[in-house]
């Protein structure tokens, strides 16, 4: 088992992406903590993965609020008295063009994405600094590196998060701490599935390999970059889109 008996908290973990990163997790040794705003889903995922053996706490956090990010940070202390991974991975989008998007369509995206990403690593850095370990995952997207029409906060958010992890790997390199990022490209999930379908064929076009990506190709990356294989990477990006884009 690659993280065996390690803590990982998971945002945005009650479903798609971010349930699958647990469940890879939870297979591979570690208790899991899922954060989401959904207490209900998150609990229900909690139970999924208790059937595995591993400990399990859901918790209703919202990563915008600093004041409940460090309050969930206490109770998995209080649980679990460490925290060795965390995975970013809370999100939304709320698409509009430029001209047409509103101040709250901007600020609650940034919000969640980018401010949430800030709290939760600021957070988790305490206990991780203390413990001279730790190793975070930040889920940023290839809309932040390609940009996309309808997209701008979402794409802003995803750029800042890369950027984010740049800076944090840097600072907390000296500890012993790892902060890398993946950016997805079109990856299999209930958001995609609901998509027409030409406009899904306009997106396999794009792909080098003709077919979109699964919520697991996102799991294995993240397992790679939580587990001891991948110690002396920080500061990274890794893209999982298929080829889409190649700089």
């Amino acid at each position: 088992m690659k993280i065996k008996d390690k803590v990982a908290l998971i945002t945005g973990g009650a479903r798609g992406i971010g349930k699958e990163i647990a469940l890879f997790f939870a297979r591979e040794g570690a208790d899991i903590v899922i954060w989401d705003v959904n207490l209900e889903q998150a609990q229900v995922a909690c139970d999924e993965i208790s059937t595995l053996g591993r400990k399990t706490l859901a918790d209703e956090i919202d990563v915008s609020n600093y004041a409940a990010v460090e309050a969930g940070i206490n109770k998995i202390l209080d649980k679990f008295t460490r925290i060795d991974i965390l995975v970013s991975n809370a999100g939304i989008t709320k698409d509009n063009l430029l001209l047409r998007m509103s101040q709250q369509e901007w600020d609650a995206v940034l919000n969640v994405n980018l401010k949430g990403t800030f709290n939760c690593m600021k957070a988790v850095a305490r206990p991780m600094l203390k413990q001279k370990s730790g190793k975070i995952v930040n889920i940023a997207s290839i809309i932040g590196i390609i940009g996309n029409p309808g997209q701008a906060n979402y794409s802003a958010s995803k750029a800042g998060i890369i950027a984010l992890t740049k800076t944090a790997a840097k600072e907390l390199a000296s500890r012993n701490i790892n902060v890398n990022a993946i950016a997805p490209g079109f990856i299999q999930t209930d958001m995609t599935a609901k998509l027409p379908l030409e406009v899904k064929e306009k997106m396999l076009e794009a792909i080098p390999l003709a077919k979109l990506g699964n919520p697991s190709d996102v799991a294995n990356a993240s397992l790679f970059l939580a587990s001891s294989e991948s110690d002396y990477i920080t500061g990274q990006t890794i893209v999982v889109d298929g080829g889409m884009v190649m700089a």
